[in-house]
């Protein structure tokens, strides 16, 4: 950040008083600005034994699976989040069942959310982020063409406790090691 979004200013960074990390601040207007976590949402859509992942059409990881998911807006809720990238990646619309996991990625302040949900029918297709969404059964998933380390640990998750027959919330800490961080893609 460079210049204030309240009054145009150019903005330093310093400590505030009474805090203990460096944040963008402006001396002309005193306006702090906070920079925060990313909320990236999204669904696992079942079908029978089936979950729905998207081809990824957009960087990064253009051409690798994904489940859909992207980042959250403001003034919505998580699940119409997940609700509205399922629609906006696959065209597809889904019931929202449960949070099932959340995956904190602090290498690149994110964190990501994935709700169990079901497929209303089966009219999907690519959205303009997709280049191809198909159903796939465990044996059949793309494993080794996962997009992003949350997707795989999500479906790992999923499949286990399907065969289970009993759902529980995961979570947990992707982290990378200090010589990965500058490379660390992140982002359904």
């Amino acid at each position: 950040m460079n210049y204030c979004s309240h009054c145009g200013a150019k903005v330093e960074l310093r400590i505030p008083p009474g805090e203990h990390l460096p944040r963008h601040m402006c001396g002309i207007c005193g306006a702090i600005h906070y920079e925060n976590p990313k909320m990236v949402v999204g669904a696992i859509p079942e079908w029978e034994d089936k979950i729905l992942l998207c081809r990824r059409a957009i960087e990064p990881r253009y051409g690798l699976w994904t489940l859909p998911a992207g980042f959250m807006e403001n003034n919505e809720t998580t699940a119409q989040a997940a609700m509205r990238e399922t629609a906006e990646e696959a065209h597809a619309r889904v019931e929202i069942v449960a949070l099932y996991t959340l995956y904190n990625l602090p290498h690149i302040s994110q964190v990501h959310l994935f709700f169990r949900s079901r497929l209303l029918d089966l009219n999907f297709m690519p959205g303009s982020e997709s280049l191809e969404v198909a159903l796939f059964s465990e044996a059949t998933i793309p494993w080794e063409k996962l997009a992003f380390s949350s997707v795989r640990s999500t479906l790992r998750h999923f499949f286990e406790d399907k065969r289970k027959g009993e759902f529980a919330l995961h979570f947990g800490d992707i982290t990378l090691p200090l010589d990965e961080k500058k490379g660390a893609q992140g982002a359904p």
